[in-house]
């Protein structure tokens, strides 16, 4: 438990923005100070990555205008310029080595593959794809058997919201296509029965896929497969949120 008078910093990133001013391609992280007092220029850890970052201008936000500011406290939010080094839920200490759980990506309502419409654009969409995946916009599952992409959302305005995005902030033109998936479940492959994990990975082949982490998912067609599929490989530890 972390309490907000603590004297040391704490805080956590809870949302990633990117092209927040178009013409600059500027990319801020939100982070929630916990605890202590966060000063501008001064090195905090970046505990995934285990490396010091300190940043010349933290940006508070008023309204539609930000400010640089010199200190934040408990509570305050503060905008980091990231250069995509930070990830929804990273966490940033003082130098002690702590992790704040609770921010899982759950598993999506609706999935399509997205298509490259434009192949000379190949690496503008796959930029672009990223950094709204980090955003936390989507959820980009990539298939084990051929390596095609699957985006997973909660609603389907997210969708165009994604077509439209990439179009107009990263210049890459992309459709979709409807693919047959009602339930991603993560699988904790470290804790799930090896020779059972085995079995499951051959007889359930081209419904695996990875998620942006490269965790292992589970892309079942229908609740009823869903079912069925635990009932048979039991001692498989299936989630449906991403952090376990």
């Amino acid at each position: 438990l972390v309490k907000p008078d603590e004297k040391n910093f704490s805080g956590f990133v809870f949302k990633i923005h990117a092209n927040m001013d178009p013409k600059h391609r500027d990319r801020l992280a939100f982070v929630k100070i916990v605890s202590g007092t966060f000063v501008r220029n001064t090195p905090y850890l970046h505990v995934r990555n285990n490396k010091k970052f300190k940043f010349s201008s933290p940006n508070a936000f008023f309204a539609d205008r930000k400010e640089v500011v010199a200190t934040s406290y408990p509570g305050d939010i503060v905008g980091l310029h990231d250069t995509g080094n930070f990830k929804i839920g990273d966490t940033l200490t003082t130098g002690e080595n702590l992790h704040f759980r609770g921010i899982p990506s759950f598993s999506p309502e609706h999935f399509k593959y997205i298509i490259n419409n434009d192949p000379l654009k190949t690496k503008q969409l796959s930029k672009g794809i990223k950094q709204l995946m980090d955003e936390g916009v989507a959820q980009l599952f990539t298939l084990k058997l051929n390596g095609r992409k699957i985006i997973g959302t909660v609603g389907m305005l997210q969708f165009d919201v994604i077509k439209y995005r990439l179009e107009h902030e990263y210049g890459a033109k992309c459709s979709y296509e409807n693919v047959n998936i009602r339930k991603a479940c993560w699988i904790d492959e470290k804790n799930s029965d090896k020779k059972q994990l085995n079995e499951f990975l051959i007889h359930k082949n081209k419904f695996i896929a990875f998620d942006k982490e490269d965790k292992m998912v589970f892309l079942a067609d229908s609740d009823f497969t869903l079912l069925n599929t635990k009932q048979k490989f039991d001692k498989i530890l299936f989630y449906e949120k991403s952090e376990f």
